[in-house]
């Protein structure tokens, strides 16, 4: 065989390694994120934020509703789920296995485009040109309505277009919330207006995480929004980063914690599923965070938030 021959083969070796490994191993390392903000009034106590998003669960995935299930040993104060939960017309029981205990804890949802329409196959090549040099794909609708249902009859409440006031661990907390900026159903205006001043919190939720709806939750004044649909960018290369965001939002700010603007902070969750018709993962697997809430430093030049990074375990593991 001759040099360039070597080369081929050898090239062609790492694709295949590389592929195998994003579609068999990494896509299934589930790991929990910790990430300290500091959002809250001084002398705050702590608020846990449990952060889940894009679950696109599909009837048969028993190793991730597992793991999603066993995230209520954290017991958390609050669970928010920002959308893409389904990813199959018979995916609601799955989604609820997954969700069930986490939700009899306080909880708030949006939904997001993979919650009302089905997945469909996609040229990879689309993902690479700008969201606004691509038509929008849309499959057969989804159950949407009765996983909503499921969540509102245990007490979460849908943040779709709502202003709500609710008490999490003896904290008065502004949520409000948007239908999926990445279908255009967002209407700001149905929630513009600041945060009423007795609440210590302010949250605002969207699935996508469109620079159009952050720089309107941060003119309100809003502590913290949260956001997914990004998946991190799902493949990323290490030392640079996600090659895309599908949606406007820079690819340093695909996944994690940041700021937008003076007052307000950002995480965008690099979420638990995938589309099952692009079912790989590189440099980038599925998560879900627990977010600790403190208060902000006085020493505004210290404001910046902290990340502890992701920790692996398998389902059923105890979380600790």
């Amino acid at each position: 065989m001759n040099t360039l021959g070597r080369t081929l083969f050898a090239l062609g070796a790492l694709g295949t390694a590389t592929a195998g490994y994003s579609a068999g191993i990494e896509r299934l390392n589930f790991t929990l994120r910790h990430t300290t903000l500091p959002v809250l009034p001084p002398d705050s106590a702590r608020l846990r934020i449990l952060h889940v998003s894009d679950l696109h669960m599909t009837p048969n995935q028993r190793s991730k509703q597992r793991w999603v299930a066993a995230l209520d040993e954290l017991a958390p104060d609050l669970v928010v789920n920002t959308g893409d939960n389904l990813a199959h017309p018979k995916a609601v029981p799955a989604a609820l296995r997954a969700l069930g205990p986490l939700l009899d804890r306080p909880g708030l949802f949006v939904f997001g485009s993979n919650d009302y329409y089905a997945p469909k196959p996609k040229n990879p090549a689309r993902y690479l040109l700008p969201p606004s040099k691509t038509k929008r794909i849309s499959g057969t609708p989804l159950p949407w309505g009765d996983l909503r249902a499921a969540m509102t009859e245990h007490g979460w409440l849908d943040l779709t277009h709502q202003r709500r006031e609710l008490t999490v661990a003896g904290t008065p907390v502004h949520a409000a919330g948007l239908d999926d900026p990445h279908l255009k159903r967002d209407r700001y205006s149905r929630i513009a207006g600041a945060p009423p001043e007795e609440a210590r919190l302010s949250l605002g939720v969207s699935h996508s995480p469109e620079p159009r709806v952050l720089d309107s939750f941060a003119a309100d004044g809003y502590d913290l929004v949260l956001a997914g649909h990004t998946h991190g960018g799902q493949l990323r290369v290490p030392g640079y980063g996600a090659l895309v965001t599908n949606c406007e939002l820079d690819r340093e700010r695909a996944r994690g914690a940041s700021t937008w603007g003076e007052h307000t902070h950002l995480h965008v969750s690099a979420g638990l599923g995938t589309s099952p018709y692009a079912p790989v993962r590189f440099a980038c697997p599925p998560e879900a965070t627990l977010l600790t809430l403190v208060p902000r430093p006085q020493d505004p030049s210290r404001a910046a938030s902290e990340s502890s990074g992701g920790t692996p375990f398998g389902a059923g593991t105890p979380i600790s």
